[in-house]
């Protein structure tokens, strides 16, 4: 079995994702989309991971926007499992006919969600990094929300979460290097924010286990069934 991750700048990585996909012997290809990769055919991969990133997902001047949408609807017409987070939960929604634009409560930190899901989406605590908010594609039911709107939901095989199970404490402290003038700008306390997710290692890394099993249950990856096996 093979998962693509979709990675829109060098601080973009699968983290805790990629250790659950590695769990479940399932290897890992990353398309550095920042770097000018080309995406495969979807059809090579059993699931596909678009991760976050800093650029809007309703933004057309982003150079690599129009593809990475065309191919997660080839994705989605050839029933290849997808699992969105965050901008890859914007951008899916976008490609299956949703809409995403500016949020009107931006969220940076650590949250608790109102899940109608627990069994698929626990409540949380997660980590939110997004200033934007999207509305659900037709057919797509919301599995959960927050005030400042969507925080996952699904729709056929695919799942979509808004806030970020992968992120590790060297991956925030990039963003927030990355992100700095921002965030100060929004009042985000970048020290508590860092000290506080190095607090909660042990809690992030078994919450993204356990909600990467479900993608891997939901979208039905066994070895049995694995396209190529």
């Amino acid at each position: 079995m093979r998962a693509l991750f979709i990675s829109h700048e060098a601080d973009v990585a699968p983290g805790y994702l990629g250790d659950a996909a590695d769990r479940h012997g399932i290897a890992v290809d990353v398309c550095e989309l920042w770097a000018g990769a080309r995406l495969p055919a979807p059809s090579d991969h059993d699931l596909i991971v678009p991760l976050g990133s800093a650029e809007a997902a309703y933004d057309d001047s982003v150079t690599w926007l129009a593809a990475e949408l065309d191919y997660l609807r080839r994705a989605a017409a050839d029933d290849v499992p997808i699992f969105g987070v965050c901008f890859g939960a914007q951008a899916l929604a976008r490609a299956l006919g949703g809409a995403v634009g500016p949020a009107t409560h931006p969220e940076v930190g650590w949250f608790t969600i109102e899940s109608d899901a627990p069994h698929v989406i626990d409540p949380g605590p997660w980590l939110e990094w997004h200033f934007d908010t999207l509305t659900v594609p037709p057919g797509a039911r919301v599995l959960a929300r927050s005030a400042a709107g969507v925080q996952a939901y699904e729709v056929g095989r695919h799942l979509a979460v808004q806030f970020h199970p992968e992120v590790t404490p060297a991956i925030l402290d990039d963003w927030i290097t990355a992100a700095y003038d921002q965030l100060v700008h929004h009042a985000v306390d970048v020290d508590a924010l860092a000290d506080e997710t190095r607090r909660r290692v042990p809690h992030a890394r078994a919450a993204a286990y356990r909600l990467f099993d479900r993608v891997v249950e939901r979208a039905g990856l066994t070895a049995t069934n694995a396209r190529g096996v």
